[in-house]
């Protein structure tokens, strides 16, 4: 099978292409500085030419708290057109299969918990990451059309929060987890006293390693054929104090960690009703401590390498 994994340079997709690889699919991948997927023409050129079976998508520009306060515009705008250009490409070209990778946070800030995927469209979104939501709600809105008016076995899957090798590790634009990492890392080198943090540490939410999601992903695109989105995640959940104590004791952090509860919290708890795709027969493999400490290694073994090549390479001439 010929595997189109859009964004396979990124968190996801990359383990999403190994796991494609491994499972002895032919998987196909672009990067982004040879096509930009806001490019319609281009990318429509690109799918016609490459012709796959199976499409991943799993490209989208992401962030944190942060980042998605500071830049709404690119957040919404540049993931619409990421999605729909892809979907529509995929469409001409007559791709039987298409998964479409969301986001918990399509769900309001207050629904019930653990959450439903029928909560969806019930409520207020969590005003930090709106733009983001939007856009992510407009791809399975989209995913959900192809499938009425043209017949297409598409799907989209909601993963809860990801974290594993390839993630985004800086410190102004990443998630929570990899941002804590870093941080973490680079108080211990400095002999920092302490660390502070955004927030009051009281939110609760759900971590799934990357290479858990591949599998589910791969799970899903045999199995599952429905219009309904489907969750994917751990089904449980932890505060964002206690993951900040984990990450330091996995770090050899020994310092005090204080909370700037003058900074936002976000949603006060997400938590995902994995229940059914757990009927499919996937269930995570990867605990957090575990997930954590690989996830660790890397970042010391390649970011950290990397920049420091950067730093010591010529400047150009």
């Amino acid at each position: 099978m010929r595997v189109w994994v859009a964004g396979s340079s990124g968190l996801a997709g990359s383990a999403i292409a190994r796991a494609y690889r491994a499972a002895g699919a032919e998987v196909i991948g672009v990067r982004s500085v040879e096509l930009d997927l806001r490019d319609r023409a281009a990318t429509f050129t690109w799918v016609a030419d490459q012709r796959p079976e199976l499409v991943i998508v799993a490209a989208a520009k992401v962030g944190g708290i942060g980042a998605n306060s500071a830049f709404p515009v690119d957040f919404l705008s540049d993931n619409v057109l990421i999605q729909t250009n892809v979907m529509d490409a995929a469409h001409a070209a007559d791709v039987p299969r298409l998964v479409f990778l969301g986001s918990s946070c399509i769900y309001p800030q207050l629904c019930p918990q653990p959450i439903k995927e029928e909560y969806l469209l019930t409520g207020p979104l969590e005003a930090s990451n709106q733009p983001y939501a939007l856009a992510k709600i407009a791809g399975v809105q989209l995913v959900h059309a192809y499938r009425t008016q043209y017949g297409r076995r598409w799907i989209s899957a909601m993963p809860t929060n990801l974290y594993g090798p390839f993630d985004n590790f800086d410190l102004q634009t990443s998630h929570v987890l990899p941002a804590l990492l870093h941080r973490f890392h680079l108080a211990r080198a400095g002999g920092d006293p302490e660390v502070t943090l955004w927030g009051t540490g009281t939110p609760r939410r759900e971590f799934l390693h990357s290479d858990d999601l591949a599998a589910a992903v791969l799970v899903l695109a045999e199995r599952y054929d429905d219009d309904r989105t489907i969750n994917v995640g751990t089904g449980e959940d932890l505060p964002i104090a206690d993951l900040a104590t984990l990450v330091a004791r996995v770090v050899g952090f020994e310092g005090r960690i204080v909370w700037d509860d003058s900074k936002p919290d976000g949603t006060p708890r997400k938590v995902l009703d994995v229940s059914r795709v757990r009927a499919l027969g996937w269930q995570p493999q990867i605990g957090l401590a575990e997930g954590i400490a690989s996830t660790y290694e890397w970042f010391r073994q390649h970011h950290l390498d990397d920049a420091i090549r950067r730093a010591n390479s010529p400047a150009p001439a």
